[in-house]
């Protein structure tokens, strides 16, 4: 079977596995819900494969998974993979030492921690969440690595909502590392 077809199988298993929820969380909004994907072994197993495949591929030392989708996804790729998993929480929510980094939301900011020694000088750390929107939340992760030390290898997403523009917003955090989206809408 040719790359092209089984990127279209996968795309379409996973499609078959998200459910539109229509103005949640707020009227005009449909929120993409991955649960039925999760509950479905296989559909959850060929995404688990697919970013390992990408470790692979980039040679990745760590899985960063971003807060909180990020850690169901990725924690699995990390195992899958044999790579180690460093979670992205929000401010305030990590024991000892840590790296935080400020960034803009639509209305405020937020803030995102790593413990300070969960990178080590020259890891190359692929990111992975469940959707990239405005791409705020990545593009503080890209920064978190670079003061660690480390080097991004990528990011990958399972869906990316392109009408936010989020990936033109990471274009120049990415520094040339991909970004992989397996599904975009």
């Amino acid at each position: 079977m040719s790359a092209a077809r089984t990127e279209q199988g996968l795309r379409e298993l996973l499609l078959g596995h998200i459910r539109d929820v229509p103005d949640y969380p707020k009227p005009g909004v449909v929120f993409k819900d991955i649960a039925p994907l999760l509950a479905d072994a296989p559909a959850f197993a060929a995404l688990t494969d697919a970013f390992a495949e990408l470790c692979e591929h980039y040679a990745v030392d760590k899985v960063m998974g971003l807060e909180a989708r990020g850690f169901i996804l990725g924690a699995p790729v990390a195992v899958r993979a044999g790579r180690g998993f460093v979670p992205v929480r929000k401010a305030g929510k990590l024991p000892g030492e840590t790296l935080s980094q400020a960034y803009d939301l639509e209305y405020g900011s937020a803030e995102i921690e790593i413990q300070a020694d969960a990178l080590a000088a020259g890891d190359r750390v692929l990111v992975i969440d469940d959707v990239l929107a405005t791409g705020g939340t990545a593009e503080a992760s890209l920064e978190l690595i670079r003061r660690a030390g480390a080097e991004v290898a990528g990011v990958a997403v399972l869906m990316e909502l392109g009408f936010l523009a989020g990936r033109q917003r990471l274009e120049r955090s990415l520094a040339g590392a991909p970004l992989h989206a397996l599904i975009t809408v």
